[in-house]
């Protein structure tokens, strides 16, 4: 039953108590309230003079009865969270925007690194402008730098307009969350877990492509490498069920998704926790059998906990593509310990090499800092020495960002000046070794899954291959979602141009 008043406490009293109905019940009380108030705005005008003839009429016609836009920081377990958050909004009667001058704006963030925080501080100053000539417009916070208390004290006292604030344990809330500033209304609401054991299933999904999509696997992570924050703000590693992600994946499939990104903080770790336990390894074994699917991609892979059974199954799974992201993080042992990583140089090479004889074909990239506390340029050279004989397609290189509340961050810091200097050379390494090794596929016939539209060249599509090289070559709109078989006919450094065959 859709209540008729804005009374929450009635509402959370007539409220299922498991999470999944719940925030169903929840949605749907939303939408009532958001028509209610949109009908409103029809007889007085109000919404003609906000959204404007065109979009008004988009909005009556789809049924929706508000703007929405997320803007997500952060890794790719972000992206899939606003997906999920956008498929809430969406069935609450909202409909998404490109821009920020939208009724409900939400900020999905990421704390890895000071500069995104710096720049969601920076962003909410140009929220507050433009709710002060919008008339109930609301903000909302969530996300990995939400679980930082300092965060939410620096939010109260220099961002009070803010109405929203909500972690990464509780992504799921967002409709009950919704409906209480909806109907209560008043100042900042703010609700933060500090851990969970729950793992909410079946809330709706609003995907970003039609044809490939994410998959949650687990969640959080039990690693605490001396750098990280995450553990800190995404909590202890907890699993799926295999039978909950293969079923999520068959219903993906059904809906025209060809490939899955299987996600998890650190995959290998996967199926620990579980009451009967299952290997990441078995896992893939079991997605690689579905019918319809053509490619299983993941990440992230922590070195520590790469297995020979894993190798054996990336080898034996045809859908599985041919891209490993396999974070180093430094070339020194000694800092790799400082670093709390469980491995050291001479084993990560190792790990390389049987992953090579088993898959001869396969894309390695990784992760690398520069400038972590205490490095030499003995270490630093051990780093440059990984990055040559591993020879990686392409690598994400960073300065060390220093986390508060890290044990690094307490450590002696390296000068500004001779980081700066070591990143420069490292980069330049990189790029090097990667415009030589992304062009060794020259001349072949690859299968290239189409993504989009060629934003630099009309006439053109692009795709990626199994190794996750880019390819741009001729073709239109009807392509995007589909594999083609497409010539190499020459490569770019970071990508190749390509004819159909």
């Amino acid at each position: 039953m859709i209540l008729n008043t804005y009374d929450f406490d009635a509402a959370k009293k007539a409220a299922p108590a498991e999470e999944g109905p719940r925030q169903y019940y929840f949605i749907e009380q939303a939408r009532a309230v958001l028509r209610e108030r949109f009908e409103a705005m029809v007889d007085s005008g109000e919404a003609m003079e906000r959204y404007g003839s065109s979009l008004l009429g988009q909005l009556q016609a789809e049924g929706k009865y508000g703007t929405f836009h997320i803007e997500t920081f952060g890794c790719q377990m972000n992206s899939r969270d606003s997906e999920k958050l956008a498929g809430v909004l969406d069935q609450a009667g909202y409909k998404e925007v490109d821009g920020e001058d939208a009724d409900f704006v939400l900020y999905n963030t990421c704390t890895v690194r000071d500069n995104a925080n710096q720049k969601v501080y920076g962003r909410l100053g140009y929220l507050n402008t433009l709710k002060k000539r919008r008339s109930g417009m609301m903000i909302a916070l969530c996300g990995c730098m939400m679980q930082e208390p300092s965060v939410i004290e620096k939010i109260k006292k220099s961002y009070p307009f803010v109405d929203l604030i909500f972690g990464t344990h509780n992504i799921f809330k967002l409709a009950e969350l919704l409906c209480g500033k909806l109907m209560k209304g008043g100042r900042m609401t703010v609700d933060i877990w500090e851990g969970t054991d729950a793992i909410v299933e079946e809330l709706p999904v609003d995907r970003k492509y039609s044809f490939k999509s994410g998959v949650n696997i687990m969640f959080g992570c039990n690693n605490f490498c001396s750098y990280c924050i995450v553990p800190y703000v995404r909590g202890r590693e907890r699993s799926r069920r295999p039978e909950d992600i293969i079923d999520e994946i068959r219903r993906l499939v059904a809906d025209g998704v060809v490939e899955v990104m299987l996600l998890g903080q650190n995959v290998n770790s996967y199926g620990k926790n579980l009451e009967q336990p299952v290997s990441f390894a078995q896992l893939l074994r079991q997605v690689n059998e579905i019918e319809g699917l053509e490619r299983i991609r993941f990440m992230t892979s922590h070195p520590k906990d790469l297995s020979d059974e894993l190798i054996e199954a990336m080898r034996d799974c045809k859908k599985v593509c041919t891209h490993l992201h396999l974070p180093v993080q430094s070339g020194s042992s000694r800092i790799l310990k400082i670093m709390n990583r469980h491995y050291t140089k001479e084993s990560y090479l190792e790990l390389v090499d049987k992953i090579r004889a088993a898959i001869p074909d396969i894309s390695l990239t990784t992760d690398i800092i520069v400038g972590f506390p205490g490095e030499t340029e003995e270490d630093f050279e051990e780093t440059m020495d990984v990055v040559r004989r591993v020879r990686y397609d392409s690598a994400f290189t960073f300065i060390y960002s220093k986390r508060t509340g890290t044990p690094a961050a307490a450590m002696e810091q390296v000068p500004e000046q001779v980081v700066k200097e070591r990143f420069d050379r490292l980069l330049r390494e990189v790029q090097e070794i990667s415009a030589q090794v992304c062009g060794r596929d020259e001349k072949t016939v690859q299968k290239v899954l189409v993504e989009s539209l060629d934003d630099h060249k009309e006439g053109y599509v692009t795709g990626r291959m199994s190794n996750n090289t880019t390819v741009h070559f001729p073709g239109d709109e009807s392509l995007i979602g589909r594999i083609s078989d497409v010539y190499l006919e020459e490569a770019k450094g970071f990508y190749y141009m390509g004819r159909p065959v």
